[in-house]
């Protein structure tokens, strides 16, 4: 079947399609009434038939009459749209591949990233966790409101513990990270564990700094991937 053919498979029809495949249409003709059909879709019989005719004339079900009642079948072409279906919905909810992008315009932040990243027990398990020494710096971004649900997502997925430690009689707390990309650069976005941070605000650990290396300045509007 062409790629224009699967596109147009109308809601009602695909709907009806997923229902004898699971009955078992796949497999081999299934006996399948149209008020059996109707019920299961929710629909009077009449459209059950109006939409079996219609999946017939599209090739995708084959239907043979009998004096007992119809047969039916998924025709190598339907099961053809099934399967982009569910290609469709693997890319969505597949637990082993997952995008996320937080949009967002560069600000100035405190200058409190630069003294952490500098600080050796830090910069250690940066360098273990993440693959790079981080930069003695961060940078900041304040999201888009359109990427703030995308954020709330990110709270579900499985955050690095960057443990905190004690030096010079002085307690450094732990730190979540997440890794990311900006551009071609692996960074993380790193979250301090024990203060409540701004929710439309991302801090960015990276091995160079991004604004030299990617020659962006306040204002300028930045992409963040997060890919799990």
């Amino acid at each position: 079947m062409h790629l224009n053919s699967v596109i147009m498979v109308m809601p009602g029809d695909l709907q009806c399609l997923k229902v004898i495949a699971r009955m078992g249409g796949c497999q081999g003709p299934v006996r399948i009434s149209s008020q059996s059909l109707g019920a299961f879709l929710g629909i009077s019989p009449q459209t059950a038939s109006r939409r079996l005719q219609s999946l017939e004339r599209q090739k995708m079900v084959e239907r043979s009459l009998t004096p007992e009642g119809q047969d039916v079948m998924v025709t190598p072409a339907g099961e053809s749209v099934l399967r982009r279906e569910y290609e469709d919905y693997c890319r969505i909810f597949g637990e082993d591949h997952h995008r996320y992008t937080l949009r967002g315009q560069v600000i100035t932040g405190l200058g409190e990233g630069r003294y952490y990243m500098s600080l050796e027990p830090y910069r250690v398990q940066f360098s273990r966790r993440l693959g790079f020494v981080p930069y003695p710096g961060t940078l900041n971004i304040r999201l888009d409101p359109r990427s703030l649900p995308v954020r709330k997502r990110l709270e579900a997925l499985e955050w690095i513990t960057i443990e905190g430690f004690v030096a010079d009689e002085r307690t450094f707390g732990s730190v979540r990270c997440l890794p990311c990309r900006v551009g071609e650069t692996p960074c993380g976005i790193v979250v301090p564990g024990r203060t409540h941070y701004p929710e439309d605000i991302v801090e960015i650990v990276a091995p160079v700094g991004l604004r030299e290396k990617l020659g962006i300045k306040d204002g300028d509007e930045v992409d963040v991937e997060v890919e799990k």
